[in-house]
């Protein structure tokens, strides 16, 4: 373990800051900073000592140089177990920086602010890219055997509670996962800042990267994935990717951004088989395994939330391929590393493209997305659905939406119970999901279900209704529309119309 006792910090965002910077001033750490960093942390009534003060020269070039200096690069660059490292920092008086909280001009931002508009000056994006950050960033990293390196807002919690539970000490484990974050920061900002010039200068939509796979689908087949994975992850452990990975690691991402609150779900061959909504990682991660237990084995996990500890732990037994999840605190990945080859993904920010992409035949089929829920909330059966009711229906049309036609899904208090995909007709799909559902045990009474398109005939709420589905939603649209809302009328069956259809082939 080691001990935190001095801290640079120079941020372009202050959201969680404030508590970090406590607790360090709690833990006697003394502290650097720059700019507006340095009076977000005076005005906390923090003592602060400016890097001016290191470096004799106050920011220069309007900002372009503040940081790039050997008395700054030298606290975090000196190794403390080199007797001559020691000696030079004590001759030129260099204090040793032991953490280091930077974060990056908000390039794609910037960016992204400028989309749909002609730029006539590219200053305003040319200035947002960091040269010290990245710089300092890349210095800590380099030094983790000595140097904790925080790279972005989100690990600021994770940051906090080691601070707070470790007295300001950390495992040369914990510097290193923090240090390989922070090269994967360095590697997507400088990516997206080759992708802007590739697509302005060049006219070149990214700058596409050919990555050979092991295998496509089959051993026998060779394949190959053109793109830039880093965008929309930063892998943080386990063997490399393969083909039949990456098609379940692409329905996964599409279906966990879906849910804003905490939320688990397990594909298998790009099918939701378990998912599950509930106040805690580890509730919704237990009701998810529920839901199928058998087709979890082997299944690509993903979570809209940090991994904790205890999640982590009772996750650990399950053999699975891949798990992706927003975080990880670092007791979680010391569980789930101790396989080598699991794979684990760590979400970025990054908006999955408005485009979807398939080749067919000699050519390519291209769509846009299929975004949101419903069109209209229609209530057409013979009574109105309750509150409870109405939030179930919603989470298992998401639910159907990521389900392979012929679909439909059985939900109950926001948990996955029975599910039908895949099929060569919607009645088909239905007798599965209630298959499933009864084979795991799940009480019918008071589930929902949701169906991906609208349908043909009253058989599907027939069958449902005499196994205990009392709501249904569907986007509406058969001739015979009527045959099933009139069953519902005469039973007092909550139906809802939508008026969208969510059809996966």
């Amino acid at each position: 373990m080691k001990k935190i006792q001095s801290a640079l910090i120079s941020v372009f965002y202050k959201d969680g800051l404030e508590a970090i910077v406590l607790a360090l001033h709690q833990q006697g750490v003394q502290i650097y900073s720059t700019g507006g960093t340095q009076s977000f942390i005076e005005q906390l009534q923090v003592p602060c000592i400016p890097v001016e003060s290191l470096t004799s020269y106050p920011a220069i070039l309007g900002g372009r140089v503040k940081t790039l200096h050997p008395a700054v690069f030298g606290g975090i660059l000196g190794k403390r177990s080199d007797a001559q490292h020691t000696e030079e920092m004590a001759t030129y008086q260099i204090p040793a920086i032991d953490l280091a909280i930077v974060d990056l001009y908000p390039f794609e931002e910037t960016v992204k602010s400028f989309e749909g508009q002609v730029l006539t000056d590219e200053g305003p994006i040319i200035e947002k890219i960091d040269i010290g950050g990245p710089s300092m960033i890349r210095a800590a990293a380099k030094n983790h055997q000595d140097v904790v390196v925080v790279a972005a807002k989100q690990d600021y919690p994770v940051l906090h509670d080691l601070l707070v539970q470790q007295s300001c000490q950390t495992t040369l484990e914990q510097r290193r996962m923090f240090a390989i974050k922070a090269f994967d920061v360095c590697t997507a900002y400088d990516t997206a800042i080759s992708n802007y010039f590739h697509k302005t200068h060049f006219q070149t939509p990214f700058h596409q990267q050919e990555r050979s796979l092991r295998y496509g689908e089959n051993p026998h087949q060779l394949a190959s994935f053109h793109g830039d994975l880093s965008q929309i992850f930063i892998q943080l452990h386990g063997k490399e990717l393969s083909y039949n990975n990456l098609v379940d690691v692409d329905a996964a991402i599409h279906l966990i951004r879906e849910f804003d609150t905490t939320t688990f779900a397990i594909i298998k061959h790009t099918n939701v088989c378990g998912i599950a909504q509930a106040d805690s990682v580890l509730g919704s991660w237990k009701n998810a395994l529920a839901g199928d237990p058998e087709s979890a084995f082997g299944g690509v996990l993903v979570c809209n939330q940090p991994i904790d500890a205890a999640t982590a732990t009772a996750i650990n037994d399950l053999f699975f391929e891949v798990l992706i999840a927003s975080n990880f605190e670092p007791a979680a990945l010391a569980v789930l590393q101790s396989k080598k080859n699991r794979i684990l993904l760590q979400l970025t920010e990054t908006p999955l493209p408005l485009h979807q992409y398939r080749s067919l035949l000699n050519g390519l089929l291209s769509q846009q997305q299929d975004e949101g829920n419903v069109e209209e909330w229609k209530e057409v059966g013979g009574r109105a659905c309750s509150p409870a009711e109405k939030e179930d229906l919603l989470f298992a049309n998401l639910v159907c939406k990521h389900l392979k036609s012929n679909a439909i899904a059985l939900v109950k208090n926001k948990q996955l119970i029975g599910k039908g995909c895949g099929q060569t007709s919607r009645i088909d799909a239905l007798r599965h999901s209630i298959e499933k559902a009864r084979q795991f045990n799940f009480d019918l009474q008071g589930a929902v279900l949701a169906s991906d398109a609208f349908f043909p005939f009253d058989d599907c709420v027939t069958i449902a209704h005499a196994a205990g589905i009392h709501a249904f939603i569907q986007p509406g649209g058969s001739i015979r529309d009527a045959d099933s809302i009139a069953y519902c009328a005469t039973h007092q069956l909550a139906m809802v119309i939508t008026g969208k259809r969510h059809f996966k082939h």
